[in-house]
């Protein structure tokens, strides 16, 4: 296990690779992370240290198939704000539109119509961000 300066440096590399700087309109972590630094500052840590400094930086998978699963995932829950955050993470590491489509049609018959229809709006207005930035 690594130590905790260690983790915070590796876990803020690591964000940033799937982080786009140019567009203040476009949420990421490094936002949200500011944003609870009043109310929760110990969950920015986590996310920085645990989920990227620790899970995002293992090796086995590339950033985009991580972005993948990640994505996938958030449909099967329904969460559309963390879902709108990772579809912008997943095209910052190189998923194309067109990659995250397909996999919300493959998900159709795990998770339902509603969801995918939902997820698929999401992406639309994440889509549009992107290409207007």
């Amino acid at each position: 296990m690594t130590k905790c300066n260690d983790r915070h440096k590796i876990g803020l590399d690591k964000l940033g690779e799937y982080t786009l700087h140019n567009n203040d309109d476009i949420s990421t972590h490094l936002r949200i992370v500011e944003e609870l630094k009043d109310i929760a500052p110990d969950v920015g840590e986590m996310i920085i240290n645990f989920a990227y400094g620790e899970v995002y930086s293992r090796e086995g998978l590339t950033n985009k198939q991580r972005a993948l699963v990640t994505i996938s995932s958030l449909v099967t829950q329904g969460t559309e704000p963390q879902l709108e955050l990772h579809i912008n993470t997943g095209l910052t590491a190189g998923l194309t539109p067109k990659e995250i489509t397909e996999s919300f049609i493959q998900l159709v018959p795990y998770t339902g119509f509603p969801k995918v229809l939902n997820a698929l709006t999401v992406a639309k207005k994440v889509f549009s961000q992107r290409e207007n930035s």
